[in-house]
């Protein structure tokens, strides 16, 4: 009887952790990836969310590859970017940043990408892009202040954390809910289900 794949997440983000455990998915090991996520010159927000995915598995293999270990496992990257237009909105890592976020973001709509990428045991590479469109209602100085004082902005694609506070800024939303929190879950179970990983495999025994 073959063991059960391992499954390597190249993140430590505590959002995507959440989001698998709700799918009843839990990696087994984490290979958080360090690269530079500055957009190159005229890039789309698209492609970036793309581009940065693949580089985080690219990462994360090679540091699986320098120590030896998860030989022959599953590896899944993610990255979520948000635009407004063409306009690439930063992961906020100051309050003055988060603040042109939520401005730039009041009243109006704006896009949530997630590259979600999956390299298999056998080195074939999957990657899908979600795109989910959500509509901000007209923030006020006040609202605004006391989410930036708040810090749940911070480090967040668009300066906000739909799952928190922000999640009353919301008028409108279509698409993926779970993509704008930082993975698209039935996209990536999709993915994996067709690599045949046993994504359903703890169903029936839940923790």
């Amino acid at each position: 009887m073959s063991s059960r794949p391992t499954l390597v997440l190249a993140s430590a983000s505590p959002r995507r952790l959440a989001l698998l455990a709700q799918a009843g998915i839990e990696p087994d090991a984490l290979l958080p990836a360090d690269i530079d996520e500055t957009p190159e010159r005229a890039e789309l927000p698209r492609r970036l969310a793309v581009r940065l995915a693949r580089q985080k598995l690219d990462a994360a293999d090679a540091r699986r590859r320098a120590t030896g270990e998860y030989d022959g496992a599953f590896l899944l990257a993610a990255d979520t970017v948000v635009g407004v237009g063409r306009r690439i909105l930063p992961k906020p890592e100051l309050g003055e940043e988060a603040e042109d976020c939520l401005h730039l973001l009041s009243g109006r709509a704006h896009r949530v990408y997630t590259g979600v990428a999956l390299m298999t045991p056998k080195g074939g590479i999957r990657t899908r892009l979600v795109e989910t469109r959500v509509r901000f209602k007209r923030l006020s100085g006040e609202e605004i202040t006391a989410y930036v004082a708040s810090r749940e902005w911070l480090g967040k694609a668009g300066g906000y954390a739909i799952q928190g506070l922000a999640g009353t800024f919301v008028v409108k939303l279509v698409g993926s809910y779970t993509n704008v929190v930082g993975l698209p879950l039935a996209e990536t179970v999709a993915l994996l289900a067709g690599e045949r990983f046993p994504v359903h495999g703890r169903w029936g025994n839940p923790a």
